[in-house]
């Protein structure tokens, strides 16, 4: 009696799943969907901004959502830099209009949380990317609103020949265990203590990504600034 044959490797084989790329590509959608939801929620205060402008649950429900949103465009970016499919692409930009631009995206959030909000910066040009730098910005401002107490800053200015962009907030500051400067390697992060810092080092990683020469981007934290709080500062040469 002839034997069958063993498909069950092919079949193995057929059935093999990459999560990381299902996953990948469910994050991707549902990043989408809340920044549909993020436009939806600014255009309800634009149109009730009498009745919503000073509604708690309202504000939450707007931090909240951005505060997702902005994981997972983390997530995102750490996945492809996991894949060797991140890089910056550098453009020249007038760094005082691409704050305040910036900042424009989150001014009804600040004003319904009465939060005083302000950019300080020189009259420089940098070349970075907008799109990384900017999800890096979106992490620390929201950061920076669940920790500030009134008010919130945005800083540029040429040291050392490095562009630093920098958040400053008049809240409690850092910690000494987080205050940091140079780069964060993905072991140094404590998945045990529900802080990851996953913020941090995507922030690092997309300062990695910009460099001249034998000088590369960095972040440094610490405490005081102009406001007295946390300051957190991108370095880019």
């Amino acid at each position: 009696m002839s034997k069958m044959p063993d498909n069950s490797s092919d079949m193995s084989r057929d059935n093999h799943i990459d999560f990381s790329m299902v996953l990948a590509s469910a994050v991707h959608d549902m990043k989408n969907s809340l920044g549909m939801l993020l436009n939806s929620l600014d255009e309800l205060r634009g149109e009730y901004s009498d009745s919503l402008g000073e509604s708690t649950r309202f504000n939450t429900l707007q931090y909240e959502a951005e505060r997702m949103h902005n994981d997972l465009v983390q997530l995102l970016g750490i996945y492809r830099l996991g894949e060797n499919n991140l890089s910056a692409h550098m453009e020249e930009h007038f760094v005082p209009d691409f704050l305040s631009e910036h900042l424009a995206r989150h001014t009804p959030l600040l004003q319904g949380l009465d939060i005083e909000y302000s950019v300080a910066a020189e009259d420089i040009n940098g070349f970075f990317d907008d799109d990384l730098l900017t999800g890096v910005l979106n992490n620390t401002i929201n950061n920076a609103i669940r920790y500030t107490k009134s008010r919130i800053r945005l800083t540029a200015s040429e040291k050392e020949g490095y562009l630093v962009i920098g958040v400053e907030d008049d809240g409690e500051g850092y910690p000494e265990n987080m205050q940091h400067n140079g780069t964060l390697n993905f072991k140094s992060l404590d998945f045990k203590s529900g802080s990851t810092s996953l913020g941090l080092f995507f922030a690092s990683s997309v300062a990695r990504l910009h460099s001249e020469g034998n000088r590369t981007g960095a972040i440094r934290l610490h405490n005081g600034g102009n406001l007295g709080g946390g300051v957190f500062e991108i370095w880019l040469p």
